[in-house]
């Protein structure tokens, strides 16, 4: 593998950890639990690993001898910067607590268990690895386990290669399924723990014993750092609007921290939108009046940041896009027959009013990705909507219909981005590089307290790394019961922005002054080597919701 000189010096870089970990620990048990909702349903579905307590880890001066354990590691669903130092901390946690432990790596994701496709994870491969983006020392991929044929399936080969302990990297559905594992290995006596922990970039799984999932922090550094160059760019042409969408399908995490971060001119907020029960029409005007008042004041130019899920949360478009799912489910065939230039047409005479007028407002361009980007099962896949485009082009609508009506003088020119994939696989800032390593370390000494449902957990994060407090909370403590599929399905909570949390409040205090004045912010690239407050500073969303 050719390094660049930023890999070499990063491999050399050594995390910093709670001081509970710098030693042997002893797992101290706090006030047993319950789950978050639907108590009793949960309880009946989880009743060998419902209401554990939560676990703290603190040093011990009586350190037990353990026994070599081998030990199965899994990445699942879509990459996070800091993954392989999750692993690193889980590989040597083990070494630390005998030298023969061994850990063993599942390819490709959940779907390797299935398939008995592993490799032995060695300290040469380990090494490679530390300090690094990406999931490529083993792979990641989407397979569910959620049957009993795929779990008994993997435990064929956890009994092969004597594994006992298995640790599942995801987020909140990979999490569920982990718990899911560990009751099911419970209820049957498999001998084999399952310990999850906590991923995903769209910061929608935490609450108040898991503080973020790693790669939020790195993601948000990412994009941020490019939103403050194209802001730089915007402010030096002074002649586009720029509509940048970011990730996050079911939550506004990134686009708020990223507005925190570099001060845009405008961020939807899709919880916002939801709450307000706005319309697509609504949300346009919004933009299209600042645009207008920024042009009065001579600047015609700025930047929208926009979430990826809008459309979902946006009341009337969600009912246009369940209705246009069912009729296309139970219509196919004769979609098929249209003739393409007719489609739209056709779409329209078969809405109800309401939707039918919505779909017609909309640019032909996304009223067509509407009807034919469909998934198998006939819905309509609402992530492939260029909602960036949507937006620019309906506002540059709504401008030219607000000039020739004399409410608008400026010029009117867009760009549009999306920047996803761009932060999911970067090089972990010290702040995951550090917070990823804890996990895993956190997520071995679970193991060896012989504890199984359990998501590996690490607070206080905005201290310095030797104050964290490392631990263990029951997964079952964050379900409750959605509908999934038509079924009732026990789930992990997905934390969507709090519009009465210090973050959002922060933004909205702010929002008005940054819409108008042109105070952009220009985080510049990820600063691993320096001063602290450059280096090891966490995301503002974490800073705002812990601030004492």
């Amino acid at each position: 593998m050719t390094k660049s000189a930023l890999q070499i010096a990063r491999a050399a870089y050594q995390p910093k950890v709670p001081a509970a970990l710098k030693g042997a620990v002893k797992a101290v048990e706090g006030a047993y639990t319950q789950s978050v909702a639907d108590q009793d349903e949960v309880k009946k579905l989880f009743p060998n690993t419902y209401g554990m307590p939560v676990v703290t880890f603190e040093k011990t001066s009586s350190p037990k001898a353990m026994p070599a354990i081998n030990a199965g590691v899994i990445l699942s669903g879509g990459q996070a910067p800091g993954g392989h130092n999750v692993i690193a901390g889980i590989f040597d946690g083990l070494k630390s607590l005998n030298k023969d432990s061994r850990l063993f790596g599942f390819i490709l994701g959940p779907g390797g268990l299935v398939d008995h496709n592993y490799m032995e994870l060695t300290a040469d491969i380990i090494d490679e690895y530390r300090n690094t983006g990406g999931f490529d020392m083993i792979g990641s991929g989407r397979t569910k386990l959620e049957s009993k044929e795929q779990f008994d399936k993997g435990l064929e080969i956890l009994k092969e290669l004597d594994i006992k302990a298995l640790v599942i990297i995801g987020g909140d559905d990979s999490n569920t399924n982990a718990c899911v594992l560990a009751e099911y290995y419970k209820a049957i006596g498999a001998g084999v723990q399952v310990i999850g922990c906590p991923k995903t970039i769209d910061g929608d799984l935490k609450n108040e014993q898991i503080e973020t999932s790693f790669g939020f922090d790195t993601a948000c550094k990412v994009y941020s750092e490019v939103i403050g160059n194209i802001q730089r760019d915007c402010n030096s042409a002074r002649k586009y609007w720029h509509f940048i969408k970011l990730m996050g399908r079911s939550a506004s995490h990134i686009a708020l921290e990223c507005a925190l971060q570099t001060q845009p001119n405008v961020c939807i907020v899709s919880e916002e939108v939801e709450a307000k029960n706005m319309s697509l029409d609504d949300v346009i005007t919004q933009v299209a009046e600042v645009v207008a008042k920024r042009a009065a004041n001579g600047d015609n130019f700025g930047t929208v940041l926009i979430p990826e899920g809008l459309v979902e949360f946006i009341p009337a478009m969600k009912r246009l896009i369940a209705e246009l799912s069912d009729f296309l489910a139970h219509h196919e065939d004769e979609f098929k027959l249209i003739k393409r230039s007719e489609q739209r047409n056709y779409i329209i005479s078969k809405l109800t009013k309401e939707n039918s007028e919505i779909y017609a407002s909309l640019p032909e361009g996304v009223a067509r990705q509407l009807t034919l980007d469909r998934d198998p099962h006939g819905n309509v896949q609402v992530s492939l909507i260029e909602t960036e485009k949507l937006l620019a082009e309906m506002v540059g609508t709504r401008l030219a219909e607000w000039k020739k009506e004399g409410k608008y003088v400026g010029k009117f020119a867009a760009q549009v981005h999306f920047f996803g994939y761009e932060g999911r696989c970067a090089a972990p800032s010290n702040y995951d590089a550090d917070y990823c390593y804890s996990l895993g370390y956190t997520a071995s000494c679970l193991i060896a307290s012989g504890k199984t449902g359990y998501m590996s957990s690490v607070r206080n994060t905005t201290a310095p790394a030797e104050k964290w407090i490392a631990g263990g909370v029951p997964i079952t403590m964050m379900m409750n019961m959605e509908k999934r599929h038509g079924e009732m399905k026990p789930v992990i909570q997905k934390a969507l922005v709090k519009l009465d949390g210090a973050p959002f409040k922060t933004f909205a205090a702010k929002r008005e002054g940054w819409a108008l004045t042109t105070d952009y912010v220009y985080p510049g690239p990820i600063q691993y080597f320096g001063p602290t407050e450059v280096c090891d500073e966490p995301t503002k969303t974490l800073q705002l919701e812990l601030a004492k």
